[in-house]
């Protein structure tokens, strides 16, 4: 799959290339929750269930769903991908596009006719529908009230919505849908490992009815959460104040990637404060031109004239980017 942070594939693209690679590829916080001293028994023993029950229940809080009884801890968000997916009969799978590629290829696991559609009314004829939001890579907004309208339509058909909000922890919270999902018919998906920076974790959350969150927990069974990752996910969603300033530094990190591409001829058009999105003409060149330097981008191949570029994690990786947008910007004077 055409994914962004495989270093393999960066050296097998550019064996030539500057080392160690600056991998823009991903929307993950390259400033990630301070690592800690894991507890012995979280290695040695199998996970307790009421360390299950206090990540359930902060997640809750944390993530505004209406109870503890709605939140499915999962070793990762693609897990969940076509549980999620099987929870209505195969039907007609609407996903609203362009977005991440996984969504399409879970539902079609699941046995929908899976389509994409660039028109969100569209989405109204769907048995599943899906949407990313904010959405990946170009960071659009769906507003709360179009959605919660959705879904009620869905709903009376025995349809169900299905809203990825992996980067809603740095997008407008008020259009989460997450303290509607008792209603049901709608199932939010949330990623710890983007914001907080641990993909390694594997840890996700699917927010749902009390009814559907339970038959989702059956077929996980015990110890679907690994107890490094029950450790991590209960005290980084529980530190508020890390939570806050990091979205500040974030915002602050953004707005200087915007002026540096801007500089050099590369305007940013949407994205998150995790990433940003650029269009233009020349994007493979660009692509190849930073790649041939080790820093990487996301280029899509539906998509040419496309990038996505994560956030550089330290000084040194922000001048080796500064460096080799000079550089492509001066070929191209030349």
């Amino acid at each position: 799959m055409d994914h962004g942070g495989s270093l393999g594939r960066a050296r097998a693209l550019f064996p030539n290339a500057l080392l160690p690679f600056v991998d823009l590829s991903t929307g993950i916080n390259p400033h990630s929750y301070p690592l800690f001293d894991l507890p012995a028994t979280s290695l040695l023993r199998l996970p307790e269930a009421g360390r299950g029950r206090e990540l359930k229940e902060i997640a809750a809080s944390t993530y505004g769903a209406p109870s503890s009884a709605n939140v499915v801890p999962a070793p990762g968000t693609q897990i969940l991908l076509p549980r999620v997916a099987s929870l209505v009969r195969p039907g007609k799978a609407l996903v609203l596009g362009p977005t991440y590629a996984e969504h399409a290829r879970a539902a079609a696991i699941a046995g929908h006719e899976v389509a994409e559609a660039s028109d969100f009314a569209a989405l109204a004829e769907a048995d599943l529908a899906i949407i990313v939001n904010p959405n990946n890579p170009d960071g659009r907004i769906i507003e709360r009230d179009r959605l919660l309208a959705l879904a009620a339509g869905l709903r009376a058909k025995g349809g169900l919505l299905v809203v990825d909000e992996a980067f809603m922890d740095v997008g407008p919270r008020e259009q989460s849908l997450a303290g509607d999902v008792g209603v049901g018919g709608i199932v939010v998906l949330r990623s710890f490992g983007k914001f907080f920076g641990l993909a390694g974790v594997r840890l996700g959350f699917a927010l749902s009815d009390a009814t559907t969150a339970e038959l989702l927990e059956t077929q996980f069974g015990p110890w679907a959460v690994a107890g490094p990752a029950l450790e991590y996910g209960i005290r980084a969603l529980a530190d508020i104040g890390w939570q806050n300033a990091m979205r500040a530094s974030l915002a602050e990190a953004s707005e200087r990637l915007d002026a540096l591409f801007g500089r050099f001829g590369a305007p940013v058009a949407g994205g998150t404060t995790l990433f940003r999105y650029l269009r233009l003409p020349d994007a493979a060149g660009l692509f190849s031109a930073l790649g041939e330097r080790g820093v990487l981008l996301r280029h899509f191949s539906d998509r040419p004239h496309a990038l996505r570029a994560g956030l550089p994690g330290s000084q040194e990786e922000w001048h080796r980017l500064e460096s080799a947008l000079a550089e492509w910007a001066a070929r191209r004077e030349d």
